[in-house]
């Protein structure tokens, strides 16, 4: 490693996990039936199996390592709207009232976590401190601004553009050409925001089994049978959520979902009014860059938390972890010699439409392919499975309208991938919007 880079107590985990290390689970028995199966400890799982107990379906959850050792405690804490392609896109793909439905969904998926939140009870540092989205050349500030003075009637948002000019009173940095705020996005502790949904899942009855890898799934009379190594369970229902981590136990899924690496640090403290300085409104931020940026001061606001793609095939933290402080430092350079205390990864699922995907196919309820905006919607399509399970309704009116496409050459080795990462770095460079 870079020595002078990093602190010398340096965790090459998620800084989340030294407040919320991976949760010790009770022995528990694998049962030889239950009603649902969930395969997935993150969010999309454990909201899925919440509303199964809470229906009254004994529920088993399974997943290959410690619960929530996913991306679901490997990511940045950063709640927005969740929906990449705009409405005019959507609507010349899908139509204009299905494209409605797509964008209500991501608007639903934003409220429902601070909802959920205050139900239930959480204690998970949610705050509601508004985007700053950053324009990196004057064409994206423009287009920025043209699509919010032309917000579809009935799905406006609350936002509003910030010329370079006041960019500082937003962001303490003059690599960017302004941008927008969205008023209603938000923070939280994703470990945290975890902690509380496993913890509330495990009081309403669900057996969780870590440790615990599903192998296989076959047909078994009406329902499935579940192998794992220790052995086999019975149920009627099978949901899978393993989103980024998706893999040969589910073929069909795995074609239809591209895993990608993302990268954060976190900074060692830093001095109050320096950060201060550099975000003075605490907001969560991201960039228009095809290959983005995102970062956030910590809860306790002492550090800065900075994530992204930073290598065209997947690397390690220790070398992940100088390329993301390169990075910070050309957008505050008055941090060159403040040091890395955290660095570490997490894989997202990405599809080729650059949609989440929920529904049923060949009997298996599943819900994926957040491309990297899943602390709100995985929770929230987990939801909509777990209702679907109970036959109270669709897992996602809009989200869902469209059959998830196949990547025909993604079959485990996405070799598009790294190419594909270089294009967009070119165009990010080259002005390109």
């Amino acid at each position: 490693m870079q020595g002078d880079l990093f602190t010398g107590d340096v965790k090459l985990a998620p800084y989340w996990w030294d407040h919320v290390p991976r949760p010790t689970l009770a022995e528990a028995p694998l049962p030889a039936t239950v009603d649902v199966v969930v395969i997935g400890s993150g969010y999309t799982g454990l909201s899925a199996a919440l509303q199964t107990a809470r229906g009254g379906r004994q529920t088993l959850v399974l997943d290959a390592e410690d619960a929530g050792w996913g991306c679901s405690t490997r990511n940045g804490g950063q709640i927005s709207t969740s929906i990449k392609p705009g409405f005019a896109e959507l609507a010349r793909r899908h139509g204009a009232e299905t494209a409605t439905r797509i964008v209500k969904d991501g608007q639903n998926s934003l409220a429902w976590v601070a909802e959920f939140v205050a139900a239930e009870k959480i204690d998970c540092d949610f705050r509601i401190v508004g985007r700053f989205h950053a324009a990196h050349n004057p064409a994206e500030y423009d287009a920025l601004a043209r699509r919010l003075a032309s917000q579809p009637t009935g799905l406006a948002v609350d936002a509003h553009m910030v010329p370079r000019a006041e960019q500082r009173t937003e962001l303490g940095t003059d690599a960017y050409f302004g941008g927008a705020v969205f008023e209603r996005h938000a923070s939280i502790d994703p470990a945290r925001f975890h902690q509380g949904m496993l913890d509330r899942a495990l009081a309403a009855g669900v057996t969780v089994i870590a440790r615990c890898a599903a192998t296989a799934i076959e047909r078994h009379g009406k329902g499935f049978r579940v192998v794992t190594a220790r052995g086999s369970v019975a149920a009627r229902n099978v949901i899978v959520a393993t989103n980024g981590y998706t893999g040969r136990l589910t073929p069909w899924l795995r074609r239809r979902v591209i895993p990608i690496g993302s990268y954060v640090i976190a900074t060692e403290p830093i001095a109050r009014e320096t950060m201060a300085r550099l975000m003075p409104r605490d907001r969560i931020v991201s960039d228009t860059r095809k290959v983005v940026y995102y970062y956030r001061p910590s809860p306790d606001g002492r550090r800065i938390l900075f994530g992204g793609r930073v290598s065209d095939n997947e690397t390690d933290p220790r070398i992940s972890g100088p390329l993301l402080h390169a990075a910070m430092t050309r957008i505050f350079p008055e941090l060159q010699a403040t040091r890395i205390s955290h660095s570490w990864s997490g894989f997202i699922a990405y599809t080729f439409d650059e949609l989440m995907h929920a529904g049923e196919h060949d009997g298996l309820h599943y819900a994926m392919g957040y491309c990297g905006s899943g602390v709100g919607m995985a929770g929230y399509l987990g939801m909509r499975i777990g209702q679907q399970v109970l036959g109270l309704a669709r897992a996602g009116p809009g989200s869902t309208a469209s059959p998830s496409r196949r990547g025909r050459s993604n079959r485990g080795n996405p070799w598009f991938l790294a190419p594909t990462i270089l294009y967009y770095r070119w165009r990010d460079s080259s002005g390109f919007g």
